[in-house]
């Protein structure tokens, strides 16, 4: 029973780390000024699926850092502590932050990306 807590624990860790890489594409973006009709449509439905693809990638990338920080470290530190939801909270948006300034490195400064 405590490993599917566990479980269920980090599947909304990750959910909401892929709700936060999406978030953050759609706001680096903007919003889909293309028209729906005709031949844009087309044009549209590319701008909404590259947005889902690139900001569940971004997503991932953050959930994978925060399960492995939680694993690895804070589970032990947090054994007895009530406020471990906050502190976690606070430790997958300084991961957020991090991977945004790496994408931002990568993309604009290095132009890798």
């Amino acid at each position: 029973m405590r490993i599917l807590k566990h479980i269920l624990a980090y599947l909304f860790w990750t959910l909401l780390s892929l709700f936060i890489g999406i978030s953050y594409m759609r706001l680096l973006l903007g919003v889909n000024t293309v028209s729906e009709e005709g031949l844009w449509y087309l044009l549209h439905l590319f701008f909404e699926i590259g947005m889902i693809q690139v900001g569940l990638w971004v997503g991932a990338a953050i959930a994978i850092c925060f399960v492995l920080l939680d694993v690895l470290y804070l589970r032990k530190k947090l054994k007895n502590n009530p406020k471990k939801t906050v502190i976690r909270l606070a430790a997958l948006l300084t991961i957020t932050v991090l991977v945004v300034i790496v994408h931002y490195l990568l993309e604009k400064v290095i132009d890798v990306i």
